[in-house]
């Protein structure tokens, strides 16, 4: 694997175990699902997707790392280097977009080149928080988001963003807890 690539850890075993055990009844409900992973990193979910059902020409994916992108197109999968949906066509709609993002706050002790694969802002949620509120322009109607948080970044408010959520999958770790969240139906933010 190459160097700057974020290695498979903890929350890409929850995310990908999570995907094996859903995927194939999602399938069941919509044969031609397009799924979307933002930040694919070593493929990992890429591959639970394919090893699941999904089609491979209905599987998405990008990342900020170049060597990431060339990776999952080793790999065989479309894969673009985008800085969230910045690279991804306006007009294209997924039925489930994933992403494990960088939710850890600043730590300013962090080397700079690993940064980019932990550190989601100063709270550490700030990422997330862009990222939903760019994802509801790619979702279809009553698509879906499945998403990962940490104990130790600050809370999102998945509500005051239009979400409906629930809390599909955890890990406790030794010094954090990692969250896996579904989230759906954009409702009006009023």
């Amino acid at each position: 694997m190459y160097n700057s690539i974020y290695p498979p850890e903890q929350d890409s075993f929850l995310m990908s175990n999570f995907l094996r055990k859903n995927i194939p009844l999602m399938i069941k409900q919509n044969f031609n699902m397009k799924v979307l992973e933002i930040g694919a990193g070593s493929g990992i979910n890429l591959n639970a997707f394919l090893d699941s059902g999904v089609n491979k020409k209905n599987i998405f994916s990008c990342d900020v790392n170049s060597e990431a992108v060339e990776y999952c197109r080793n790999l065989g999968f479309n894969c673009v280097k985008s800085n969230l949906f910045e690279k991804i066509f306006k007009n294209k709609k997924f039925d489930l977009i994933i992403f494990n993002p960088p939710y850890l706050p600043e730590d300013v002790l962090e080397p700079e080149d690993s940064k980019v694969t932990t550190t989601g802002g100063l709270k550490g949620n700030e990422i997330i928080i862009e990222f939903l509120k760019q994802a509801t322009d790619f979702l279809v109607d009553n698509g879906k988001i499945f998403l990962i948080t940490s104990s130790l970044s600050e809370r999102v408010d998945f509500e005051k963003l239009g979400y409906k959520f629930k809390l599909v999958g955890e890990k406790k770790l030794f010094f954090e807890k990692l969250f896996l969240w579904e989230l759906e139906d954009f409702i009006e933010v009023t």
